[in-house]
């Protein structure tokens, strides 16, 4: 069975009449982290916020820290998230970036029961879902043209973007090779995790299925930790959000995670990478090499002498289908670095967010040049090799 194990906890307390008080915890088999925050109630303020690692995997983690004061003095809105994408979670730790998020969000909803408790004094009747049913009609919509979608941004959303690279430059650094002349095709984060089937996860599968709908994508496929969604609980999923819903699975190998579809066994333990090929094999499935480079390029290539073309020659890459060269939960130096070993490879290429929280569904995905309707047509389409990886939310940003 597998012994990975995450917590996380956001507390929050009004100090005085004008400030809350945040602390938050991140603790897991690999990293334990802390952060403490003073927000203004009056003005959504950030007054202090403090930092701190209590186990780390590698120097690097400390370089947060400093970062964590430029936030200061910022306000919390509903572009937070995309201010945290760009200069938190990529100068200092992504870890850092989600668990500030989250603080963000228990602020919001803090502050939210302070309105609440505010209006009852001229109307005691008011109940919290009446007068979040209100608060609901006062959320920001953005419009955009006819052929993009209209995005509601409620109150307490994070956006994170990432920078996009335009299709003249779409194999800098090995991210995103998406061409742009074949139309919009069919875009599916290939890659999500929800609470509770996902213990690491902070957001349940209706929440991050809405998001999806909501951002544009055209699909969203749940790969939750060695557990199998039933095709029947999908598929209430879909009808009950309007929005196509598939099922993969990500299992943990002697080899690295694999992000696996139309395999119904259920495997809980690790298993090897031989045993898990026959298997997909036998399922008529299909294996995609999930961040394969995450966390491998801590050092320099050059000085490691680690080109592509030796990367391409791991025994584990002769065993999959595909691999992913865009996740959201690695570096662009990983995911550039995974895209030149596809090259290397001829292996296709996909996207995925990894999302663990609802404002990170689509920060890449894969974009697919057929309309899929099922899971047999996912399987097909996956082994066309007819798709790209693509950056949405830097796409969606461009068109708002």
């Amino acid at each position: 069975m597998l012994t990975f194990a995450r917590n996380k906890l956001v507390s929050v307390a009004a100090l005085d009449p004008e400030t809350l008080s945040i602390h938050a915890v991140l603790d897991d088999d690999a990293y334990g982290l802390e952060i403490d925050l003073r927000v203004s109630i009056e003005e959504r303020k950030i007054l202090d916020i403090f930092g701190k690692w209590n186990r780390w995997t590698t120097p690097e983690c400390y370089r947060a820290i400093p970062f964590l004061q430029e936030i200061k003095g910022e306000l919390i809105d509903e572009t937070m998230g995309e201010r945290v994408a760009k200069n938190l979670a990529r100068k200092g730790c992504r870890h850092f970036a989600n668990l500030f998020l989250e603080c963000c969000d228990a602020a919001t909803q803090a502050l939210r029961v302070i309105r609440w408790e505010n209006e009852k004094v001229a109307r005691p009747a008011l109940s919290f879902e009446q007068f979040l049913k209100e608060e609901g009609g006062r959320e920001k919509t953005v419009k955009t043209t006819n052929t993009s979608p209209k995005i509601t941004v409620p109150l307490s959303s994070c956006q994170p973007q990432i920078e996009s690279h335009g299709a003249e430059d779409n194999r800098k650094d090995g991210v995103a090779r998406a061409s742009q002349d074949r139309g919009q095709g069919f875009i599916i984060d290939l890659h999500t995790h929800t609470f509770p089937a996902s213990s690491c996860s902070s957001v349940c599968a209706d929440e991050l299925i809405e998001q999806a709908r909501l951002i544009g994508l055209n699909g969203i496929c749940l790969t939750d930790h060695n557990h199998v969604w039933s095709l029947a609980q999908v598929e209430a999923l879909s009808q009950k959000h309007g929005f196509p819903v598939f099922r993969g699975n990500e299992i943990t190998t002697t080899q690295g995670d694999m992000l696996v579809f139309g395999l119904e066994k259920d495997i809980r333990a690790i298993i090897s990478i031989e045993d898990l090929r026959g298997e997909v094999d036998a399922a008529g499935g299909f294996m995609i090499a999930a961040h394969p480079f995450r966390g491998f390029l801590a050092f320099n290539t050059v000085q490691l002498g680690l080109t592509a073309r030796k990367a391409a020659q791991r025994p584990l890459f002769q065993l999959v289908d595909a691999l992913e060269v865009l996740n959201g939960k690695v570096t662009d130096k990983e995911n550039g670095f995974s895209s030149s070993v596809a090259d290397a490879l001829r292996l296709p290429a996909t996207g995925g967010s990894d999302a663990h929280q609802a404002c990170e569904v689509g920060i890449y995905a894969t974009r697919f040049f057929a309309e899929i309707g099922c899971e047999e047509q996912l399987i097909r389409a996956l082994k066309s090799r007819d798709y790209v990886p693509v950056a949405f939310r830097s796409q969606i940003r461009q068109t708002a």
